[in-house]
């Protein structure tokens, strides 16, 4: 079988079931796992797939730069935006991620609610401005251009110093065994403390993210409370994460 021949049957067989492992393309195609290994590297370096312990998985398509992320799933992320924003309640302190998908639910947050809105992102804080009863911190830090957020070291720990009622966390990827994942290990790393510091997590999922991974973990599944996906994302899609116990809200 051609080189070619073979890695579209891995790129067909990870689309029709989520994931692949050498093992059983072995069996499947009747060729050397150490061959397949190789084809799943190669795509995995060309950007195709995500290679994990033991096999493979879908690679995210949200890695692209602020702007090409803000032209993918617009109709969904808008929804999510609007049922995330709707969780929130007067007097509370709220984290809210970088990333697009955030910035539809800072959109959505009513005008009149009386909260405070903590990021490190410099587009979410402007979208407070016309928000009289909001107060709006800024985690500050080295500007992460990609996203436009801040990293590093001040921002870890200016974050060591928040005890926020609800997160709302960004990513590229969610996967009921590989967990929360993004492409950019600094981002990881300040997901993470910002999730330890929230008393609920909710992970604004939009379609594409769903069952796909990123070279970076941000954390387990485990450690967050639910999350928000499209109305029409399928029950059997979600089913693998209200096995583990999370709350998902359908925007």
């Amino acid at each position: 079988m051609l080189t070619n021949t073979r890695k579209q049957y891995i790129l067909d067989a990870l689309t029709r079931d989520g994931e692949v492992t050498p093992k059983g393309l072995s069996q499947a195609l009747g060729l050397s796992e150490d061959t397949l290994r190789r084809d799943i590297r190669e795509l995995a370096q060309e950007g195709l797939l995500q290679r994990v312990h033991g096999g493979a998985l879908p690679a995210s398509p949200a890695l692209a730069n602020f702007a090409g992320r803000a032209e993918i799933s617009t109709g969904a992320k808008m929804a999510i935006g609007r049922a995330a924003a709707g969780l929130i309640k007067d007097g509370q302190i709220v984290i809210l991620d970088g990333g697009t998908t955030c910035v539809q639910v800072a959109r959505s947050v009513p005008k009149n609610l009386e909260a405070t809105i903590i990021t490190h992102s410099p587009n979410i804080a402007l979208e407070f401005i016309e928000h009289p009863q909001i107060e709006v911190i800024l985690i500050g830090g080295r500007l992460f251009k990609h996203s436009i957020v801040s990293v590093g070291a001040a921002a870890i720990e200016a974050i060591r110093h928040i005890r926020a009622d609800m997160y709302f966390m960004g990513v590229t990827g969610i996967h009921a065994k590989e967990g929360l994942s993004t492409g950019y290990l600094e981002e990881a790393y300040i997901k993470h403390a910002l999730c330890k510091q929230s008393a609920e997590t909710f992970v604004l999922a939009s379609s594409e993210k769903i069952g796909a991974a990123s070279q970076y973990i941000i954390t387990t599944i485990e450690n967050v409370s639910g999350m928000i996906v499209e109305e029409s994302v399928p029950d059997d899609t979600i089913a693998p994460f209200v096995a583990l116990g999370l709350t998902v809200i359908r925007g």
